[in-house]
């Protein structure tokens, strides 16, 4: 607990990546015909403040309606200097609104690298340091930001075919739930996928947090297994955040040694099935 109090610490005060990214709506359930203002919040613990990047950080924002095509809302977003992120959901049924981010640098000394890197189990970029005798030099990276989030609009209906809740939409690392969460409730599981460009990851670190629980509670730990899937129980009812971040060596035309990307889904489980 000490160690992820500190590297909190660490990330507010000494780096741009300042924890997770998160889309989170402003009600997770909400009535069709809804306008719902998505926040882009950055921080730790699922406490998050407003993210402070503008419109020029954004590559692509998406809404997929249920039943409906993705629609774009990169154009409305992007007004200079902010980002419009209010979205009228029509159609009853479960949306998804998925963000990702181009890259931006960011630097740490070589011993808060090291610590970075071993709070989220990145073993291998630990082992490629070493080997390339650079675990005493700065760590020098790129990443880039990957969000989504689901909203209810109206009441679940089992005979939803549409699935957008479950649609992979090609970011470059995201979590794909196989099991419509506000069809679940408290006590149940969720099995989520793990994909980076399209591909099942194995044995990937995922955090969970969950915002009923007591303020700075540990997040919750688990792996992908080789398919690239794990199982989380969902304990309680409440809002749920998962994270996960991927890095691998950065291409010799870059300016950084590493490139990462962070990834969170973010929903909503009732006590028990909305009516």
């Amino acid at each position: 607990m000490q160690r992820a109090l500190s590297f909190a610490l660490l990330l507010t005060a000494g780096t741009a990546l300042a924890g997770e990214f998160w889309l989170e709506p402003v009600r997770f359930w909400i009535m069709p015909g809804t306008a719902v203002h998505l926040r882009r919040l950055t921080g730790t613990n699922f406490t998050g403040s407003p993210w402070s990047g503008g419109s020029s950080r954004l590559a692509g924002f998406w809404h997929y309606a249920p039943g409906q095509p993705a629609v774009s809302l990169l154009p409305a977003a992007s007004v200079p200097d902010t980002i419009q992120s209010t979205v009228t959901m029509r159609q009853p049924g479960t949306h998804l609104l998925a963000l990702t981010t181009n890259f931006a640098p960011a630097t740490l000394p070589a011993t808060d690298f090291t610590r970075y890197l071993r709070a989220y189990q990145l073993d291998y970029v630990l082992a490629l340091r070493e080997q390339r005798q650079q675990s005493e030099q700065p760590g020098r990276e790129a990443y880039r930001r990957c969000a989504k989030t689901l909203v209810q609009a109206g009441p679940y209906a089992a005979a939803d075919t549409a699935r957008a809740w479950a649609r992979p939409v090609g970011l470059p690392l995201e979590l794909v739930p196989e099991q419509n969460p506000y069809g679940l409730q408290a006590g149940a599981s969720l099995t989520v996928r793990v994909l980076a460009e399209g591909q099942p990851v194995a044995g990937q670190l995922v955090q969970v947090w969950q915002r009923s629980r007591p303020a700075r509670a540990a997040p919750v730990k688990l792996h992908s297994n080789q398919n690239g899937r794990l199982l989380l129980p969902l304990l309680s009812p409440g809002e749920y955040l998962l994270s996960a971040v991927r890095m691998v060596p950065a291409r010799a035309d870059s300016t950084a040694d590493w490139h990462s990307t962070w990834s969170t889904l973010t929903f909503a489980v009732a006590e028990k099935k909305r009516l």
